[in-house]
């Protein structure tokens, strides 16, 4: 599976209900190991013991030039993670409760396993991902 936006968090995007503002809304990462399914739409849908950790609030989160459409976020390193190997980095909105934070977009990686040190999320330096 390659990298790509959940099906539902692009219909978020777009504006259904728990719409996504890029300018206001806090976002979040989570470090996950189960695998991926189309079907998934907030926190809550995944497998809780495949979450292996999670940020805090990303900063500098903004959509770019609206013709490029382009999301991007200032790196991020979250600290001391420990736990079983992973092979995906999920954007989500945090709205608070799982249930009703919308997964975004997920991120294959190479499998990693932590050792209780900080993990740095470097983002690609044209951003997070386009949706133009």
């Amino acid at each position: 599976m390659a990298s790509q936006l959940y099906a539902q968090g692009a219909n978020h995007i777009l504006g259904k209900s728990t719409q996504i503002d890029f300018a206001t809304d806090t976002f979040k990462i989570l470090f996950y190991s189960s695998s991926y399914s189309s079907a998934h739409e907030f926190v809550s849908d995944l497998t809780g013991g495949s979450i292996i950790a999670r940020s805090g609030s990303l900063s500098g989160v903004t959509l770019g030039s609206v013709a490029a459409g382009v999301i991007d976020a200032n790196d991020i390193t979250v600290t001391a993670v420990s736990g079983s190997a992973f092979t995906h980095v999920i954007l989500y909105k945090d709205t608070g409760s799982d249930s009703t934070s919308p997964l975004i977009a997920i991120f294959d990686i190479s499998s990693f396993t932590p050792t209780g040190a900080d993990i740095s999320v470097i983002w690609n330096a044209s951003g997070l991902f386009s949706i133009a």
